[in-house]
């Protein structure tokens, strides 16, 4: 790749920045109506790629890379998860993949803590009441929803985007515990004034507000089961800003629609695009559309890690944002 530029094949539409500099470096081909690819046409995409850029909407399953061109060494994925990547098939072909790590952090977590608070004051219900003029007026009972100051919340996972709701929470006088694989170092722990429970059933049962923030990985789908969601008292609220995969949505909207929670707040699902139905009747359900990470800020620093990671692979060096199975 180092006498010439490589051909970068992107499967989405980038921002513009991110798109001229590619130009500029590579033999970019631009996904200019931003359609979502079909398995087909990601199979000619690696066909023809020295370097796919594929993003979350993406499925680099094992059958799209039997398809993959020679040439084609490296994936430099646009986001930070790589779950929809076949990391085996990739390395059994030699092909380096490479994701975004860090770049989301803070915009997720303020998401997270935007959800926490509009599901625990009702904030959509409140807006759609004003905007279709239902709205009497003011009363003592109306629209009444829960304090968080004094509350507790649970992280489950604890890595940048959990500590960064951690700290965030922390100004709202919520009080921090969290599960996660491997204990923090205990200056962490110190520093976020953060309790850690070894035992995710016990902390589920104890807590008034549970945020999801660990990846989508064989051992954590389904990790909030039906059997665990059942431990949630009922008076508490589900956040997840991760993947959807990692709760059983079908159990979750039973529970909810049982008033066995008291509410959700969703950036993610587990089938998305598609949303269980029945989890849009509910009012104590607030959900977004994957946007948890959407600034134009941070897409723009994703963007330039990638830029980066295809840069120095070309140069024939390892890039910095490589993906290592099971790490």
């Amino acid at each position: 790749m180092a006498n010439k530029k490589p051909v970068v094949v992107l499967t989405r539409k980038l921002p513009d920045a991110i798109e001229t500099r590619m130009m500029e470096l590579f033999d970019a081909r631009l996904n200019t109506d931003d359609h979502v690819m079909s398995q087909a046409e990601l199979s000619e995409a690696v066909c023809v790629a020295e370097v796919l850029v594929p993003t979350v909407t993406d499925r680099i399953d094992a059958r799209v890379l039997a398809h993959a061109n020679p040439a084609c060494k490296l994936i430099a994925s646009f986001g930070t998860g790589y779950d929809h990547i076949d990391l085996a098939s990739a390395r059994q072909r030699g092909i380096t993949v490479t994701s975004t790590p860090g770049v989301l952090t803070e915009d997720t977590a303020d998401m997270t803590l935007a959800l926490i608070l509009a599901v625990a004051r009702r904030l959509t219900e409140g807006n759609r009441l004003v905007k279709t003029g239902q709205w009497q007026g003011w009363s003592p009972t109306a629209m009444l929803g829960h304090r968080i100051w004094g509350k507790r919340l649970g992280i489950v996972g604890m890595g940048r985007i959990g500590q960064a709701v951690a700290r965030r929470a922390r100004g709202f006088g919520l009080s921090i515990h969290y599960h996660k694989r491997n204990r923090l170092p205990a200056v962490v722990e110190h520093e976020l004034e953060a309790t850690y429970w070894e035992s995710l059933d016990q902390m589920l049962a104890r807590m008034d507000v549970i945020s999801v923030n660990c990846p989508h990985t064989p051992a954590t789908y389904h990790l909030l089961s039906a059997r665990r969601l059942k431990l949630v008292p009922p008076h508490a609220y589900i956040v997840n800003t991760s993947r959807g995969e990692v709760i059983d949505e079908t159990a979750l909207t039973r529970l909810l629609r049982e008033g066995r929670i008291a509410g959700v707040g969703l950036d993610v699902y587990e089938h998305e695009p598609a949303v269980n139905p029945k989890l849009l009747e509910l009012d104590n359900a607030v959900l977004l559309p994957h946007m948890g990470s959407a600034t134009l800020e941070g897409r723009i620093d994703m963007g330039e890690k990638v830029i980066i990671n295809i840069k120095t692979f070309a140069d024939g060096h390892a890039p910095p944002d490589r993906v290592i199975e099971g790490f």
